[in-house]
């Protein structure tokens, strides 16, 4: 059971990273302001979201006592997802 939860895990992870990289390759190839910005924005925007996140995550184990962490693997997963979606909408901002 527990090689299911990881074949589908790495799998939603590699799908997550090709679109992510196939996303950087198709950025508009204008100029480098225009990609670097697009880029800068999404990671600043995921970077907020996953400091948030681990905030929330802090207080509440704070305020449960309990000392519990945060999973990685869906941690990784959520931070990549939210960061291709990010990445999509600075592009389709500020793309052509």
């Amino acid at each position: 059971m527990d090689w299911i939860v990881l074949t589908v895990f790495f799998i939603i992870l590699g799908i997550s990273a090709i679109l992510i990289i196939g996303t950087l390759v198709s950025l508009p190839q204008v100029g480098d302001e225009r990609k670097n910005l697009i880029k800068m924005k999404s990671q600043s925007y995921t970077f907020a979201v996953a400091m948030g996140y681990v905030l929330i995550q802090l207080f509440k184990n704070i305020y449960n006592g309990s000392y519990e962490g945060i999973n990685p693997f869906t941690f990784l997963i959520t931070i990549s997802i939210i960061y291709l979606i990010s990445l999509l909408f600075f592009r389709k901002k500020y793309g052509s």
